[in-house]
């Protein structure tokens, strides 16, 4: 017999039964709010073109790295999981066969976030009935397939579904935004909107960087054949940016190192990447030089500045050459952000133009170093429990460990950080959840009250996000 998929009314909630009556009074209040997805990985190609998602291989598995990096941790290959070779070299194309692995291997996934996310998906958004197993696996891909071959499960029927009131996608420095120009002449402008990602630009030295610089400069008109063009480029296209309703800029850094350089040593710099002779000393320098001058830049055209150092990524390089960046092999290490950050915030944390969000997997530095620059710097909001915090205890310990001293309204709200589109709205409910459960808490401690409470709750949910990523006036 199948065993039943009926996630539990009171999931995540508090386990103590008066805590837990005041948690669903505040989570009531707040689970119906429109979603602000100000942080995130889905391609505006999907939004745009609107097409119905291919099968529930490639809705729940192929492009969820949460999901494939259980399954190969236990022995599986990425090319049993249809995962795309960049070398067009033979991966499984039978979705079918894909899904009955994910099935199959249903207990891998116990007490993850990535359960949770799953079983609200294939629950509330399919309305499956039956736990994944053996047994179940082609009587729910067959369900599956059925509803995404019908117009209400496509991209957009699913965006007013969820009630996302705003998403942003995340964009390489080097887009050509055509996807946001078709998303705006359909009248979705205003409700689908880019990030300027320039990590691949601002990383000297990789392979594909040259290649990289040169498209910069051939979309933007600049030379970037030396540094003084190089930045005149990158002020172009963020510029390009905004004026297709960018509010932010993303960066993703393995240091949280800003001390800028002479402009004569960041122009040797450059000139050396050029050549191919950059050291990896000069490399690392010029990319904490870059985030300094990507702060300036932040002031001058009020974008808001996303930093999320302290992640060693393509840990596995055969897996990388094979299959490409995010293929769960990022792992995070130590952070340190007091001293890194002290140039920028010696020169912009007080400046009314500038706005940093920091967002950490290195949980030792909430209470440590990250709660206390927020609650000192205007300019400086924490991020939401991010990557591998983003699960029950992980956003728990978050509030914990940050609350008494950077306060609430010091947080920019919840980011979903998700490529996997009908997985959002999960994550968010999970989020306003636990705020829910903490924020009873507090109540039930006499530390708030509860009008109070289910205030906090409603901004963090639906408020904090549209004001952190609010961006400034230049």
């Amino acid at each position: 017999m199948a065993t039943p998929l009926a996630p539990h009314p009171d999931r995540a909630l508090p386990a103590e039964p008066g805590v837990r009556a005041i948690a669903r009074r505040i989570y009531a209040r707040t689970r119906s709010l429109p979603l602000v997805c100000m942080h995130g990985h889905v391609e505006a190609q999907v939004l745009a073109e609107d097409e119905p998602f291919g099968d529930p291989a490639q809705l729940f598995v192929v492009p969820d790295h949460y999901v494939t990096r259980m399954l190969v941790s236990q022995g599986m290959r990425l090319e049993e999981l249809g995962v795309p070779r960049r070398d067009g070299g033979p991966v499984e194309t039978d979705p079918r066969r894909i899904w009955r692995r994910l099935c199959e291997n249903w207990h891998l996934f116990r007490a993850t976030p990535s359960r949770y996310w799953l079983e609200h998906e294939l629950a509330e958004v399919f309305g499956i009935d039956v736990q994944p197993s053996a047994q179940t696996a082609d009587v729910i891909f067959d369900r599956l397939s059925a509803a995404l071959s019908t117009p209400e499960f496509r991209p957009r029927a699913l965006l007013e579904r969820f009630g996302i009131e705003l998403i942003s996608t995340t964009d390489s420095a080097t887009s050509d935004l055509r996807y946001h120009a078709m998303l705006r002449d359909d009248g979705l402008g205003d409700r689908v909107i880019p990030t300027f990602r320039p990590d691949a630009v601002v990383h000297v030295g990789h392979d594909a960087w040259r290649k990289q610089v040169e498209q910069l400069g051939s979309l933007t008109g600049a030379d970037t054949s030396g540094y003084a063009g190089f930045l005149e480029a990158l002020r172009r296209q963020r510029e390009t940016f905004a004026d297709a309703g960018a509010l932010a800029t993303d960066h993703g850094h393995l240091s949280t190192d800003t001390t800028p350089l002479e402009d004569s040593e960041a122009a040797r710099v450059y000139e050396r990447a050029l050549a191919g002779e950059v050291t990896e000393a000069e490399a690392r320098a010029f990319a904490g030089h870059m985030l300094f001058v990507m702060a300036g830049m932040s002031v001058e055209d009020g974008l808001v500045m996303q930093l999320h150092p302290g992640v060693l990524r393509d840990h596995h390089e055969p897996t990388h050459r094979a299959f490409g960046s995010d293929r769960g092999f990022d792992i995070p290490v130590p952070a340190e952000f007091t001293r890194g950050l002290r140039p920028v915030l010696e020169a912009y944390g007080h400046h009314p133009n500038f706005r940093l969000i920091l967002f950490t997997v290195d949980e030792t530095v909430y209470s440590r170093e990250l709660a206390p620059l927020a609650g000192a710097y205007p300019s400086v909001r924490l991020g939401a429990p991010w990557w591998f915090l983003d699960s029950p205890d992980g956003m728990r310990r978050f509030r914990e460990l940050a609350t008494e001293t950077a306060g609430f309204y010091n947080t920019s709200g919840f980011v979903d950080d998700t490529r996997a589109f009908a997985s959002i709205p999960a994550r968010h409910d999970l989020a306003r959840r636990i705020d829910a459960g903490y924020l009873a808490r507090l109540v039930a401690e006499h530390r708030l009250s509860e009008d109070e409470a289910t205030e906090t709750a409603v901004d963090l949910a639906y408020h904090l996000p549209k004001l952190a990523y609010q961006r400034r006036t230049p």
